[in-house]
């Protein structure tokens, strides 16, 4: 279980992206996020997608990275990011994917469409179906590529989801995204993605530029087992991106922190016990519990544990019966529920007589 801060002020740093969105993607924390439910023009990372409905295909068994796709003449023709692949020839799957994630092939999205869907169109409705199913609530796609399209839109946010769809679901594949170049057709291309050649422990995912959108990129990076993904659109130029998307990671990862609280079955608490077998009950958290805070707001967090004491017997192992209330400055106050580590059974009418006595008496015992 991870608790996440609520989302950090579009101006908790200032950016030139037009939309951003910074999360963890351990906790589901949000750092920072700017414009990120707009629609707006994604442009080739909704490639992204497209890749998601080959992964399932390989996934479930229906294809292989050895299974050849047909290239059409529409395929071959089309215009901006190229794999460069010949009309009337056959591509392997794996060649495929890489001519998309690393290349960002225009006209490998759409042999994998027209080999999967039948048609480009038939293929992106499929594509916003798929979506809906994800979770992907705003996004619609008009073709498999981020061509330029009224129709074709994405959020900040829903990119950053299906990102992290992608890297928890496709684990065998996901390492695709870090090769830094492929060759096809005796051509040799570089990836686009910048964070992948700084010292960040970047391993994805894709850029996308057309006159629309601006500059954009999804990235992600893992350090110390802590992975962020960020999304930025709208930026100027190719230089920029990169040097903002590396600036606002660095952020992130520097003002940032997960901090364990308890591990399931840790002792949380000694809950008191109204007329039971035992005069107190250990309590613990169903599952591991972290927070993600700024640094600043981890020296005033508060954890504490509130029940109605005390708790009348019987309790029945595993039962909620107190709440675990963690706060701090930039969080939203959370509760989480603690549940009894053991059974605590009534006694007989003669000890609970006396133990009621001794309660009015002398009151609760001392912990």
């Amino acid at each position: 279980m991870a608790l996440s801060i609520t989302a950090a002020r579009a101006d908790a740093i200032d950016t030139p992206a037009r939309e951003a969105f910074i999360f963890d993607m351990n906790t589901g924390a949000i750092l920072l996020e700017k414009n990120a439910d707009d629609l707006m023009a994604p442009a080739s990372m909704s490639k992204l997608m497209t890749i998601t409905m080959l992964f399932e295909r390989l996934k479930e068994g229906s294809l292989s990275m050895d299974d050849t796709l047909p290239v059409s003449e529409k395929a071959w023709k089309k215009g901006g990011s190229k794999m460069f692949v010949e009309v009337d020839t056959r591509v392997k799957i794996g060649d495929l994917l890489r001519g998309i994630i690393v290349q960002s092939g225009n006209d490998a999205c759409i042999v994998v469409a027209e080999g999967l869907g039948g048609s480009e169109e038939a293929f992106a409705d499929a594509m916003t179906a798929r979506a809906r199913e994800l979770g992907l609530q705003k996004s619609t796609f008009a073709n498999a590529t981020g061509w330029p399209d009224p129709n074709h839109k994405m959020t900040a946010r829903e990119l950053g989801m299906l990102a992290k769809h992608i890297i928890e679901d496709f684990p065998e594949y996901y390492p695709i995204f870090a090769e830094k170049d492929f060759t096809y057709s005796e051509i040799n291309q570089g990836n686009r993605n910048p964070l992948l050649y700084k010292d960040n422990g970047a391993d994805g995912l894709k850029t996308g530029h057309t006159e629309e959108s601006g500059y954009g990129l999804v990235g992600s990076s893992e350090r110390n087992g802590r992975r962020l993904i960020l999304v930025v659109n709208g930026l100027e130029n190719a230089k920029e991106r990169s040097r903002e998307s590396e600036r606002l990671m660095e952020w992130a990862f520097r003002e940032f922190d997960n901090y364990a609280l308890f591990k399931a079955g840790d002792v949380v608490d000694n809950a008191r016990v109204w007329l039971g077998s035992q005069d107190t009950v250990p309590l613990t958290v169903e599952s591991d519990l972290t927070v993600t805070l700024s640094r600043q707001a981890r020296k005033s967090m508060v954890v504490k544990v509130v029940y109605n004491e005390p708790i009348p017997a019987p309790i029945v192992k595993g039962t909620p019966v107190a709440q675990l209330v963690v706060s701090a400055p930039e969080m939203e106050t959370v509760s989480v529920p603690l549940v009894a580590m053991e059974d605590v059974t009534r006694p007989g009418p003669f000890k609970r007589l006396t133990s009621a006595v001794e309660y009015l008496v002398f009151g609760p015992p001392a912990n």
